[in-house]
Parts: C-alpha cells; structure tokens; sequence
C-alpha cells in the first residue's frame, strides 16, 4: 500500500459490478435482526465470517439512503470481518428517534449500537452522510474507531451552514422521495431499462444505465423516508472543519472525480485537515463509489485494513 497521507487520481477498468453479485445469492434475512437503541428499533444486518473475523466494520449509509446501499461490499468483506450495517433511525426500516434528529445524535447511536453488539473497536466505513457521521464517531466517540474510510463525505461544503449549492439537490431529492411509494411498487419493472436506471440514479452516479437492474431497485429502498428532512436540517447546520484534526483513526479518503453532490475539493480538503490521511479519487465516478466501482473500492479497504493491521504488530 503506498504511503499515508499519499493524494492520488487513479483511472478504474469497468463500471459496477462484473458478473453475478455475490449478494444475490445471501439469505438476508438469516443475517437481519432488530436492537433496540434509544428507546428506538433498528433494522440491523449483522454477518460474520466462518472463521476468527480480523476485526469489525460498520458501514454508514447516507441521506436517503439504507443498509442495501453497501449491498456490493457487505458479502466482500464478511470473508474476512464481522460486518455490520444499519438503517439510520428515520431511515430504511428504522422506528424514527426519540430525538430530534443530529449529526452527534446519529454518532451517539452507531456507538452504542457497537456496544449493544458487543463490539469495542471497530473499523467504520460511511458514504455522504454516512462519512460525516462516521468522521464524528472518531472525533466524539475516538476509541470505538480503529480506522475511518470516508467515501464522498458530507460536512464540509455540505456542512457549516452553506447549503446554497444543495437546493437543486434537495429538490430533487424530495421528488424522489414523493414519488417513493410508487417506485416501490413499479421498481422491478421500471429498472428493466436503461434510460431509466439513468434518470433515476443521475443525481448520484453518471452511468446508472450501466448498474444491474436489481441494484438499482434496492437502492430505492431509501427514497421518502421521515427522517429526510431533518437529516438534511442537521447536515447543513453542524460544524465539522475546525474538528477534523481531532481524529486520531487511519483514514482513507475515497471520492469520485465527477461527483454531482459532493465536489471534489471536499477529498483534498478532507486529506489537508484529518492527520495522516490517505486519498483517492477514482475517475470518471460519481458519489457512490462503492456501488460504481465495487471491485477498486473493496481491494483498496482491504488494503487499508491490512496494512494498519501489519503496522500494529510491527
């Protein structure tokens, strides 16, 4: 692995996944399971490896989004760690929380979901929101986080009360979700087509007519949740930037060159503010890195975790 601290623009062969999922063919439902958090219900995907697991990873989803969006990582890194995902509370399937919904609330809760699991430390992966949520983690709740991988972070141009740039975005986003009861119902066939799969995954990624159909259906799975709205409320309103140097976890960087939601420069910043902190930008990527390009995202994490682990036996 190259160097902390290394900023690199790498070019990726293939969009999405190649050849079948390897999560079409889990039993989900062996895996689900409900905690009780904060007074509160959460929908909890646990999995575990046959083995000895290397360590723990929590996977952070974002703003109208829920658990399935790590669904071409989960079954990846389960060979090797126990893997946990959740639907925020206002999201997914999750009972909204009993209080009014905060960036340091979602951190409290992630960290005593980890608790309530039994987990002490864990690495923590979180996409949009999710990465805000997760940078929090290491910064108010340090030694829960043995590594941090922030993919397209919210809470910089995101945060701090500059959310001009985002009402198209949350326009759009709105839409979706009013229109989420009925995509539930015509989901399957709607993303039989590709123009389709591209218009509804356009304001995320810049090929979804590439995605298979069955990803993108899941992904919707998000859309018109109650948690929306004041999601978004405490994403523009929470200060991050002058907090980042506070975070003592590795951290990797991971962002798309052609992100619609969260510019680029957030990466640099990112890697200028988080001490130590690794990286990379994939081209021709949009904001789900993890769903676009599925194969690079997961070898690069599992580099990052081998490598932290080789350095702290050495």
């Amino acid at each position: 692995m190259a160097a902390t601290g290394e900023r690199t623009t790498v070019s990726v062969d293939g969009y999405g996944p190649s050849g079948r999922s390897a999560w079409l063919d889990v039993d989900w439902r062996r895996h689900q399971r409900w905690v009780r958090v904060e007074g509160r219900w959460l929908n909890v995907v646990d999995l575990a490896p046959d083995g000895t697991p290397a360590g723990t990873v929590v996977f952070v989803h974002g703003l109208s989004g829920c658990w399935q969006n790590w669904l071409e990582n989960l079954p990846f890194f389960a060979g090797t760690h126990r893997c946990i995902a959740m639907d925020l509370p206002g999201f997914g399937a999750s009972e909204m929380p009993a209080e009014p919904i905060s960036i340091s609330g979602y951190a409290r809760i992630v960290d005593a979901l980890l608790h309530q699991l039994g987990v002490d430390r864990a690495a923590v992966v979180g996409n949009s929101m999710g990465g805000f949520i997760g940078a929090e983690v290491a910064i108010a709740h340090s030694t829960r986080v043995e590594r941090l991988v922030l993919v397209s972070a919210a809470g910089l141009s995101t945060g701090d009360g500059r959310s001009a740039r985002l009402v198209p975005i949350v326009r759009a986003t709105r839409a979706v979700g009013a229109w989420s009861a009925w995509l539930a119902t015509r989901s399957e066939a709607l993303v039989r087509r590709p123009r389709a799969r591209r218009a509804i995954f356009q304001i995320v990624a810049p090929h979804g007519e590439r995605l298979p159909g069955p990803l993108v259906a899941e992904q919707l799975r998000g859309s018109g949740k109650p948690g929306f709205v004041d999601a978004f409320a405490a994403i523009v309103g929470y200060p991050l930037r002058d907090r980042l140097q506070r975070i003592a976890a590795p951290t990797l960087v991971v962002w798309g060159e052609d992100d619609p939601l969260v510019p680029v420069r957030d990466a640099w910043t990112f890697g200028d503010l988080i001490p130590d902190a690794r990286v990379v930008v994939y081209e021709d990527t949009g904001h789900v890195a993890m769903l676009e390009r599925p194969a690079a995202f997961n070898a690069l994490v599992a580099e990052f975790f081998a490598a932290e682990r080789e350095q702290q036996v050495a």
